[in-house]
């Protein structure tokens, strides 16, 4: 790939990148093209986007509300959505924890199933882009230590995070947005929200406690990065440095994101609130955290496309493309502990992407895995 724009790591040089069996084995600035090359006439080239927290993968398991959808054919097309999105790794996050109280809202295990389908497709080769599991361990559910306890070492677990969904703190403090949330996605009315919310604080007391110090346990058992979910407060992510948590996905607060920051632990805040300007549940804004400082990792969360978009709204918030970059591709890479790719370096994997930069968007005019075009 010649006549490129390559997003390093540090800076924007115009030059080529080869890729032989799969991996970047020279990056040579200046105009000259090579005949077998591809022109990219001025194009970004750029690394492939790394993924570490999207809930995509559900959307395609349950296309409408009570609708099963198969999970090979599900797992199918999300890796196909997300690799025309200029994905080139993802972490697929799958819930683990189950309630079965019969109410609306509630939900059981499908994690176990749904990872052997994806390591066996993975095993055959039938994804385009690189797949590693996410697991969500639901903290205040039924099931959660036991469901964890199916999972090996051998089934390379990636992340593990820590999720605690209790109405009233974390993510969704305001009852109000979490009542317009359910009763979207589960069509529940008032008396079925109070009884949901009640069921919710019940398993918090439960099992919050004894769950959470199982969770943690059980991410050092598979060996997996652990991260925590809508830290709030600065005690909480007190708490998540004593766990050993890597990165914490969606801090919530200024406050929790510079306790963060105290504390060497990595932020990761969801594309669509940096495209929305806020987030829907009402916690701070993706831009405010980025315009402090305090914004090291993107995630597009629920909607694949968003990655490469808030990427260059990033851009023109820090005045900084190479910075912003990072944001979807060295910093999580290292993050989940992926050292084989994230940047365009000789001895790297061949994941890399041709942007062109329209008057209003970017735009993905092809993506390749390991030197292979797959979008």
């Amino acid at each position: 790939m010649a006549n490129a724009q390559l997003v390093l790591a540090d800076q924007v040089v115009n030059g080529s990148v080869t890729i032989e069996q799969g991996v970047i084995t020279d990056i040579i600035e200046g105009d000259f093209i090579p005949s077998d090359a591809v022109d990219c006439g001025g194009d970004f080239v750029l690394p492939g986007l790394v993924e570490l927290h999207t809930d995509n993968v559900e959307r395609h398991l349950e296309p409408r509300p009570e609708v099963d959808w198969p999970y090979l054919p599900a797992l199918l097309a999300h890796d196909a959505e997300l690799a025309s999105t200029g994905i080139t790794t993802v972490f697929d996050a799958m819930r683990v924890g189950s309630i079965h109280s019969g109410k609306k809202g509630n939900y059981a295990d499908y994690a176990r199933k749904l990872a052997d389908e994806l390591l066996a497709a993975r095993e055959e080769g039938l994804f385009k882009i690189s797949h590693f599991l996410h697991l969500r361990a639901e903290i205040c559910s039924e099931t959660l230590l036991d469901e964890l306890a199916r999972f090996d070492p051998k089934d390379r677990i990636g992340i593990v995070s820590l999720m605690d969904h209790t109405p009233g703190q974390r993510q969704f403090r305001d009852l109000t947005a979490l009542r317009t949330y359910v009763a979207k996605k589960r069509g529940m009315n008032d008396a079925e929200f109070a009884d949901h919310v009640e069921n919710l604080l019940n398993l918090q007391r439960q099992h919050g406690a004894k769950h959470e110090a199982g969770a943690v346990r059980e991410a050092k058992r598979l060996g997996a990065v652990l991260a925590s979910h809508d830290d709030t407060t600065s005690e909480q992510v007190a708490t998540s440095a004593e766990n050993g948590v890597g990165f914490a996905e969606f801090p919530t607060t200024i406050e929790a994101a510079e306790a963060c920051r105290e504390r060497g632990i990595a932020v990761m805040m969801g594309a669509p609130n940096l495209i929305r300007g806020g987030s829907h549940s009402g916690n701070v804004a993706a831009e405010e955290l980025a315009k402090a400082n305090l914004l090291d990792i993107v995630s597009s969360d629920y909607v694949p496309s968003a990655l490469l978009l808030a990427a260059f709204q990033l851009a023109d918030v820090w005045d900084d493309l190479p910075r912003a970059i990072c944001t979807v591709t060295c910093n999580p890479a290292q993050a989940s502990g992926l050292t084989d790719r994230g940047r365009l370096d000789v001895g790297l994997r061949g994941d890399v992407l041709r942007v062109r930069k329209s008057s209003k968007a970017p735009v993905l005019l092809g993506g390749w895995r390991q030197g292979r075009q797959v979008g």
